[in-house]
């Protein structure tokens, strides 16, 4: 109850202020939480489905029921008798239909190799069942093997990266760790060695419900330094729950795990998916939209953020946009699986965006690693960049008080001249020295501190009567600027409005 009331709270101010928004996400986000952990509950029985968080040994006893009866060694033999004698007859389709099953009840693809089919080699038939059955890497397979190394890479040289803040370095690394297990997954999969180790079945499922969590706290992490609470783990509920129902299916025995895959062929799916992938897709996409629409929140406003630089606010733009592109791409794959289309060209254009989300963060690692820190690169970089500086704290508070002498009484932000040069010569001291003052006492850099008095007193002007009718190149020129482009984006930063329209907003309040 009292979740849903921060809720609605939350809705309806959050559109008014800003400050209410951190409460809103974390109230609607939990709820959010809760009620999809019921709905992975209920969600079977209003199938028709039993419970796929029964009790584990019924669970595993439900998993041996589903397989089907072993044929007798006398029909094993039949079947491989039959394959062989239509083989010869050079009648490929019925060659292939028995050993279909006879790979259904004694699986061993080297029965394909036998002497016998070399007549049919080269029919369709032959070269469908060998493609589905035998392992043998192609060129996707390469692809998807290549990327997951090199995103291993990643999430293991992300954690030896001592600048990166530790709590953001392994929500990072954990996102692109599973996004390589899934690829690496994908490889074996569609080269069909889960056939080979069945123990692999299922394996990366676990991670489902993971994607959308660890890219929303990373965000909140490096955006906001937000603090983790206890109630934060209630996002790992939904996974809890899956590895319920997914623990009786890893314990099973490398046997019965081939036979269910092998009896999902009979069916005519798709062998690495699971029984109830209608409802995991379901649940995994309900999962990445609600999750994207926090992300996109937290972008939005890292956007109005002052204390951000520009190259992080783009690149959680780049990952959000692609992360965005993976939900509209596995959404067409949702409504493909519900059509029983499971692989094919909605498959791999799905996982291509998971590639591109590994390959951009391995760019990122290497040309610009500052952006995988956000708030703390700041803190990080700006420690040990003074570390030698002879700027004592009794000095370094007079030459402040000096520079705000200059800035609030002589304005000399106004001269559109000035530089950091001109500044430490004014204050007698090292342009190195006037750089730490103001990133030390000010919290930013010398040209964001001069666009802040500039916008400051264009804003001053603005409300002033006697400059009413002024133009906003007059206003800009006025206050320091050499040209109107520069002088409305350093306004619009500070104050999310254009010159003209702060200037309207400031005629209609009067």
């Amino acid at each position: 109850m009292a979740y849903n009331k921060m809720f609605l709270w939350g809705f309806k101010n959050a559109s008014s202020s800003k400050l209410l928004f951190p409460c809103w996400v974390n109230a609607s986000s939990d709820c959010f939480v809760l009620v999809w952990a019921i709905a992975f509950f209920l969600w079977p029985y209003h199938n028709g489905y039993s419970s796929p968080l029964k009790p584990y040994s019924a669970q595993k006893e439900r998993f041996y029921d589903s397989l089907p009866e072993k044929a007798s060694p006398a029909e094993i033999a039949q079947y491989k008798a039959a394959a062989l004698y239509y083989a010869n007859q050079n009648d490929a389709p019925e060659a292939m239909r028995y050993t279909e099953k006879y790979l259904w009840e004694e699986f061993n693809t080297d029965f394909l190799l036998d002497e016998g089919f070399e007549s049919i080699k080269d029919s369709p038939e032959y070269k469908r069942i060998s493609q589905k059955y035998i392992a043998r890497l192609n060129i996707w397979s390469f692809i998807y093997f290549y990327i997951a190394l090199i995103g291993f890479y990643i999430a293991f040289s992300i954690n030896f990266r001592k600048k990166i803040d530790p709590i953001a370095r392994i929500l990072v690394s954990s996102f692109i760790f599973i996004h390589s297990f899934f690829l690496f997954h994908i490889c074996l999969n569609i080269s069909n060695h889960q056939f080979k180790y069945p123990h692999l079945y299922l394996m990366s499922h676990a991670f489902l419900f993971l994607y959308g969590p660890l890219l929303y706290f990373y965000f909140k992490r490096i955006t906001q330094k937000y603090v983790f609470k206890k109630r934060d783990l209630l996002h790992l509920l939904p996974t809890v729950l899956l590895l319920i129902y997914l623990v009786p299916i890893y314990a099973l025995p490398a046997e019965a795990k081939l036979g269910l895959m092998l009896e999902r062929i009979r069916w005519g799916h798709h062998p690495a998916d699971p029984n109830h992938v209608s409802l995991l897709v379901f649940l995994k996409l309900s999962s990445l939209i609600v999750y994207g629409y926090f992300i996109l929140r937290l972008y939005l406003n890292s956007k109005k953020s002052d204390t951000l630089i520009q190259a992080n606010i783009k690149w959680q733009r780049n990952v959000s946009a692609i992360y965005f592109l993976y939900i509209l791409l596995y959404l067409i794959y949702g409504i493909s699986i519900s059509n029983d289309i499971s692989y094919g060209v909605f498959y791999h254009t799905q996982i291509i965006c998971l590639i591109g989300m590994v390959v951009y963060f391995g760019y990122s690692a290497n040309v610009q690693p500052k952006v995988y820190s956000g708030l703390y690169s700041l803190h990080l970089n700006n420690k040990p960049k003074y570390n030698n500086s002879g700027l004592s704290k009794n000095l370094a508070n007079e030459l402040k008080e000096k520079l705000l002498v200059l800035f609030n009484e002589h304005k000399i932000y106004k001269q559109n001249n000035i530089s950091l040069e001109a500044l430490a010569e004014k204050l007698n001291t090292s342009r190195h020295g006037t750089s730490q003052l103001i990133n030390e006492h000010f919290e930013m850099t010398f040209n964001e501190l001069v666009n802040t008095y500039r916008v400051q007193e264009a804003q001053r002007l603005l409300h002033c009567e006697k400059k009413k009718n002024s133009n906003i190149i007059d206003i800009a020129y006025e206050v320091g600027y050499n040209n109107k482009t520069t002088f409305n984006k350093a306004f619009k930063k500070r104050t999310n409005l254009t010159p003209r329209e702060f200037k309207k907003k400031v005629i209609t309040h009067k």
